[in-house]
């Protein structure tokens, strides 16, 4: 991936995407393979606020039943499938336990109904994708971690887990390779009009602060929690945050879905690089865009939840890393943001600039189709949606079972775990075998990062070397979320941060300014 801030300037473009998290990295990616000559623009890094900041889930929402939003469902669903076909590296199925205790909020009739329905919203799915009734000695059995206190039973059902960060990445590349200009660090400052419709935008490069003039015909918003901050903006959406702390491991390929005995709401606990990930809240928001943090409520809230089920509770010395998100949902009349809908909507404002509001990273391919219609249509452009059953551009071209099984020999033969190797499927697909040719030359780039985790020294270099990073916390929250799955101490970071110096063409106090950003 290459980062060329000049070729904003080259000719006019047919669209520029302001914003790089999962829409913007649709939208661009799907004009791109309609011909549209496109520039996407990110003020930070690929996916550096909310897009990253997910439950990591490709699911349908089953909690959406409870309040009758079936069309989004079946969507969700329909998308979720959808991926697991043409994206196996990048959307793999996870299997969700959920017990009923005497005491839950919804009982084992009104649960079975819902995962019936949930089900044949899928469209029937295969049996090993169905769901399935426990009694209380073999749900008890297949989730230990869980209190079996007065539980009655259980049950299991199936949605998909990503790498939220790689998959705004890939999408990104994506759309690289197909000639679209791609620029993380690069903050829109101005919006140029002409007789009223806006024609182009200033931006500033972030690196260098120099500025540039963009001309575009059509300009779409895909800013997320920045949209509020404009006065229409503000009329249009209600903001939500979501908060996710990682502990230590205790699931290995099956999650769990609860509901907070505080207040009724649902949350989860899920594997993830070998981790665990407990999450999330759901809070109005009104704080600063720019300023979002997990407060001390949060985290009690989400052990306090937790602790409620856990045979081994949790206290806030187990937390490894904390994030926090803010949803942008379509602004409605619910009491709490839960209650409202997670559906999309385009926004179009007097001066031709569309707005994407709400959504959810399930749906985002879908519902980018409709901004590059609209967009289309405004140009005169009769191109339809290609992103349907197009494999993603990492997707390996050969039998993915058999591939896989290829690079899982051929990265034990080079000293890599069992583990690392399936990570490094999961987060580079038909790439893999690129990082594992750098082992071969070096013995010492198969050994993992920290012993903790499935991420080896071989991917770090990778990553700095071929995905447009700029600073060390792009590389090791993005590229690699090394910076909320564990606590690396100055040492560790400066020992990375000398190790890719070369590549990134950093000195020595730029090596500095780099650790110090990566440091709580």
């Amino acid at each position: 991936m290459r980062r060329d801030v000049a070729d904003l300037a080259r000719g006019e473009f047919d669209l520029l995407v302001c914003g790089g998290g999962i829409y913007g990295a649709w939208t661009a990616y799907d004009a791109a393979l309609r011909g549209l000559r496109v520039a996407i623009i990110e003020q930070g890094d690929w996916a550096s606020a909310t897009s990253s900041a997910s439950s990591k889930l490709i699911h349908g929402g089953l909690r959406y039943l409870e309040t009758y939003d079936f069309k989004l469902v079946k969507k969700a669903l329909a998308e979720r499938q959808l991926l697991l076909d043409v994206a196996p590296h990048r959307v793999w199925p996870l299997r969700f336990g959920v017990p009923v205790y005497r005491d839950s909020r919804v009982g084992k009739l009104r649960m079975q109904a819902g995962l019936i329905l949930y089900d044949a919203l899928a469209g029937c799915p295969a049996k090993e994708l169905a769901h399935r009734v426990f009694n209380r000695e073999e749900f008890s059995a297949r989730f230990p971690l869980l209190k079996n206190t007065a539980l009655t039973g259980g049950f299991t059902y199936s949605d998909a887990q990503t790498d939220d960060a790689r998959l705004v990445l890939e999408l990104i590349d994506g759309a690289q390779q197909l000639g679209a200009v791609c620029v993380n660090h690069c903050r829109l400052t101005t919006m140029i009009e002409v007789n009223g419709i806006a024609s182009g935008a200033i931006v500033q490069d972030q690196t260098s602060g120099e500025q540039m003039q963009i001309k575009a015909r059509q300009i779409v918003h895909t800013t997320g929690r920045w949209i509020s901050s404009t006065a229409q903006g503000k009329s249009w959406c209600r903001m939500s945050k979501g908060v996710h702390l990682v502990m230590p491991g205790g699931l290995t390929d099956e999650a769990v879905l609860l509901t907070a005995p505080q207040d009724g709401r649902v949350f989860f606990i899920l594997p993830w690089y070998g981790m665990t990930l407990l999450g999330t809240t759901d809070d109005d928001y009104r704080g600063d865009a720019n300023q979002v943090h997990v407060e001390p409520a949060d985290v009690g809230y989400l052990l306090t939840a937790a602790n409620h089920y856990l045979n081994t509770a949790w206290s806030k010395t187990d937390i490894v890393g904390r994030y926090a998100g803010v949803r942008v949902m379509q602004r409605g009349d619910a009491h709490h943001p839960s209650q409202l809908s997670r559906d999309w909507q385009l926004r179009t404002a007097d001066n031709g600039v569309h707005y994407s509001v709400g959504g959810k990273i399930t749906s985002a391919r879908v519902d980018a189709g409709h901004i590059v219609d609209t967009v289309c249509a405004r140009l005169g452009a009769g191109s339809a949606c290609m992103t349907g059953d197009r494999p993603f551009p990492w997707t390996p071209s050969a039998d993915y079972t058999a591939w896989c099984a290829g690079i899982r020999q051929q990265a034990a033969q080079l000293g890599v775990d069992e583990q690392s190797s399936l990570w490094l499927i999961r987060r580079h697909g038909q790439r893999a075998a690129d990082v594992l040719a750098g082992i071969a030359d070096d013995a010492r780039l198969a050994r993992r990062i920290t012993p903790t985790l499935p991420l080896i020294v071989a991917d770090v270099l990778y990553c700095a070397r071929t995905e447009m990073v700029v600073h060390l916390d792009d590389l090791l929250r993005r590229r690699l979320p090394l910076l909320i799955l564990a606590r690396p101490d100055h040492d560790t970071l400066h020992n990375i941060a000398h190790r890719v110096a070369p590549i990134l063409g950093w000195d020595e106090h730029r090596v500095h300014a780099e650790i110090q950003r990566c440091l709580p």
